[in-house]
This record gives C-alpha cells, sequence and structure tokens, in this order.
C-alpha cells in the first residue's frame, strides 16, 4: 500500500472522527497444553438402549468390552491438550454473527461427531440422526430397529454446576432431524452449549459461543492456528469442557505471526 493511500485513508478517518483501523490482519499460533492426566468415564453397555449396536463404534478406544468409554480429558504425550478451544474474546464481529450458518451434529454408532466445538447466540443448531439397528427386536419383536436408533438430544445452557434445557427433541429414526436455534442468556456471564443423548448418557458434546470469526479447535498435538485477526492487542482464551480454561493477551502484528502457547493447569 502506496503512502498516499495511507495518507488519504488516515485524513478521512480524521474527518470522520474514527479511529485508523489496521486493514490488514495476522496470524495467531501456538499450543494448548495441560498439567494433568487424561481422564475418562465408563459406561456399561447393558445399562442403556442399542447395547450391540453402540459397541459397534469403530473408534476402538472408546469400547473397552462391555464398557463404553467416554474420553473427558484428552493428553498428549507431550501435554498437548486435545479437543481444546482458542477463540479470540474481545471481538464482537455482526456482520459475522448475522451471517453465521448455524452448527452441523451427526449421531453415528452413538456417538456425537465431534466432543467440542462452536456455536453463536440466536443461530441454529442442527442435528441428524444417521443410526439404525437392524438387530434390535423391539419389544414386540417388530425389529423397529431397521428404522433407527432412539437418539433424544437434550441441549443445555450450562454456567458451573447449573444448567437450563434449550431444546430436548427426539430423534427416532435414521434420518430424522432438528433444527433449532441456539437460546443463551447468560453468555455474557461464560455460559457455555452441551448436547447429551437422553438415550445413551455417554454421547456428549460441548459448544463455546463465539462472537467472531478468530477462533480454532486444536489439532490432536494441541497446536493451533487462527489467521486474519486484526492487527493489534486482544484477549484470547484457551477453553476445555472438562480441563477449564486460561486467557491471555497477544499483540498481533499486521501481516506477522505472534506465538501464544497456553497452560491450563488442573485444579
Amino acid at each position: 500500500m502506496t503512502k498516499s493511500v495511507m495518507l488519504t485513508i488516515g485524513m478521512l478517518a480524521t474527518l470522520l472522527g474514527m479511529p485508523l483501523i489496521s486493514l490488514a490482519g495476522g496470524t495467531i499460533t501456538g499450543k494448548v497444553t495441560y498439567s494433568g492426566k487424561s481422564e475418562e468415564k465408563e459406561f456399561l453397555f447393558s445399562k442403556f438402549p442399542n447395547p450391540k449396536f453402540c459397541a459397534k463404534n469403530p473408534r476402538k478406544e472408546l469400547v473397552k468390552g462391555d464398557k463404553r468409554i467416554l474420553p473427558t480429558i484428552r493428553v498428549g504425550t507431550d501435554g498437548g491438550l486435545q479437543a481444546a478451544v482458542v477463540a479470540v474474546r474481545d471481538i464482537e464481529d455482526k456482520t459475522f454473527m448475522d451471517g453465521f450458518k448455524g452448527t452441523d451434529h451427526i449421531a453415528e454408532f452413538c456417538e456425537w461427531l465431534s466432543f467440542t466445538g462452536v456455536v453463536v447466540k440466536q443461530k441454529n443448531f442442527r442435528v441428524e440422526n444417521h443410526d439404525a439397528d437392524p438387530d434390535d427386536p423391539g419389544p414386540k419383536g417388530d425389529f423397529p430397529g431397521k428404522k433407527g436408533v432412539l437418539h433424544n438430544p437434550h441441549s443445555f445452557e450450562q454456567l458451573g454446576p447449573s444448567s437450563t434445557t434449550v431444546f430436548n427433541i427426539a430423534l427416532a429414526e435414521k434420518g430424522s432431524k432438528l433444527d433449532k436455534p441456539v437460546v443463551l442468556r447468560k453468555d455474557k456471564q461464560g455460559s457455555m452449549f452441551r448436547l447429551q443423548c437422553d438415550q445413551h448418557e455417554f454421547m456428549q458434546s460441548f459448544f463455546l459461543p463465539v462472537t467472531n470469526p478468530h477462533y480454532a479447535v486444536v489439532k490432536d498435538d494441541g497446536t493451533f492456528e487462527i489467521r486474519d485477526v486484526p492487527a493489534g492487542k486482544h484477549k484470547i482464551m484457551a477453553w476445555h469442557p472438562f480441563a477449564g480454561k486460561v486467557e491471555a493477551e497477544v499483540d498481533v502484528p499486521e501481516g506477522g505471526t505472534v506465538p501464544a502457547n497456553l497452560s491450563v493447569i488442573k485444579k
């Protein structure tokens, strides 16, 4: 960009009484680590519907004999915290929020296909049931399982130990869907959006409300990259539904990269 163009922009901003805002963004890269160890919960398949079908989940780390594993915290050998979400927290981008297409979620082999993600307040959350259990004879021996495994997506706005239902809808057949807005009342206080199947308790997912496009779900080794962040100082947060969160401030250089290694401390 030439000096004359920059001067013209600066003069226009001054005349309009507006701050001069950088036209170029930068990149935040880093890694999220956790000081503790991996943790998980165990559920007996026999206590829930469709025990044989649910045990067919192709992710073998989720199945141990007659038990279904819910990995609440997964930590790599180098401390990388899996499934953490990193987000810039001090930007409210109305254009992004108005244009957000919603969050899509899938039930497959008795698992929500993504453990963590993001939502935008008042934008829709969509769930589709991909499961059918042809070996389930049903209570009358009429094989209703050929049509589908009953999943009951129950969503909550959760803040600490307190939670409020957002929607609770049964998806009885394969291919059945729901499409509902994410209603949040405590997002300014730090609430999250949680989804659980009322039929299969081990099906749980968690979502961070965001107000701008500057976020990332970390890779399996805990690393992340967020591009096109407006230049300047910003508050960022690494969040995990079970491990906790950590906040930091970064100074994003115009057209450059700033490192941000974030460590979530075990409580």
